[in-house]
């Protein structure tokens, strides 16, 4: 009976040995695996990471390579585009994405105006989205454009976005029809302090105390995005020769659209009152 108690104790003890000798094979040999599927897929995950980044930066290469071309394709450009917001809902992304293909395609000035003015209340936040989609579809391109403060007239201080190739200004109802209001009483005191005449008074004289307070050509083209049929107040004086398109909403609105717009200004005849 001892005998075959020795003999169990004996067949477990050894059956003991033998499941840890296994347990650490498989440990070894798990471990080894692991390390070869490592070395297998970590190069592939390497590879995948770098060529999505590399097709991003390709992909932003590629649009900027486009939209330059597509601006010289055009039979006229303007040199200044008014991005006119008639809606109660405003979309800065959308408004930014404007501004930076207008960048792209080689527009000198754009102006940003909305007659609530949402914009300049929001001066801060509109230029923040405008440097960030600079960046999301210009790439290092954008780094050519700072945000940094700029003087508009005497006293009055705007944040503009400034580049060797483009400017951007917010602009409210308040550089509109009150800039007219001012330049009149200011040649209304030059006449009470006999500085001027009733007769020295004309439009080349008004137009000129205008141009001083905007250091900007008169917008070539306004596109008015929304259902209202009004100009509401932007510039009215600076646009007399400006030609406008209207186009449904700023929301979602698409390079295509913009680029359509335009081409159909590149081919509008401009008789300039003849």
């Amino acid at each position: 009976m001892a005998l075959l108690y020795e003999m169990v104790w004996r067949f477990l003890h050894a059956l003991l040995y033998v499941q840890r000798a296994l347990l650490a094979w498989f440990r070894v040999h798990v471990w080894r695996w692991k390390r070869a599927v490592m070395g297998l897929l970590l190069p592939l995950a390497l590879g995948f990471h770098n060529a999505k980044k590399t097709g991003a930066t390709g992909k932003r290469s590629g649009r900027r390579v486009r939209w330059g071309a597509d601006g010289r394709t055009l039979e006229k450009l303007p040199l200044h585009v008014g991005l006119l917001i008639a809606e109660e809902e405003i979309h800065f992304t959308d408004v930014a994405n404007l501004v930076v293909w207008c960048m792209a395609v080689g527009i000198s000035y754009v102006s940003v105006y909305d007659n609530q003015g949402v914009f300049r209340r929001n001066n801060s936040r509109l230029m923040e989205e405008i440097v960030r989609q600079q960046q999301e579809l210009l790439g290092t391109d954008g780094s050519k454009y700072s945000v940094e403060p700029a003087k508009n007239g005497a006293d009055k201080q705007e944040h503009q976005v400034l580049s060797c190739q483009s400017v951007v200004k917010v602009l409210s109802p308040d550089d509109g029809r009150l800039s007219i209001v001012q330049a009149a009483q200011q040649l209304c005191r030059a006449i009470e302090q006999k500085e001027k005449t009733s007769k020295d008074i004309n439009v080349t004289v008004l137009d000129s105390l205008l141009r001083e307070s905007k250091n900007t050509p008169d917008p070539d083209l306004v596109l008015k995005f929304g259902p209202v049929e009004s100009t509401l107040g932007f510039l009215p004086w600076h646009i007399r020769l400006t030609e406008i398109i209207s186009m449904p909403s700023h929301v979602d609105v698409s390079y295509d659209d913009l680029f359509g717009a335009l081409q159909r200004y590149a081919t509008c005849e401009q008789r300039l009152g003849k």
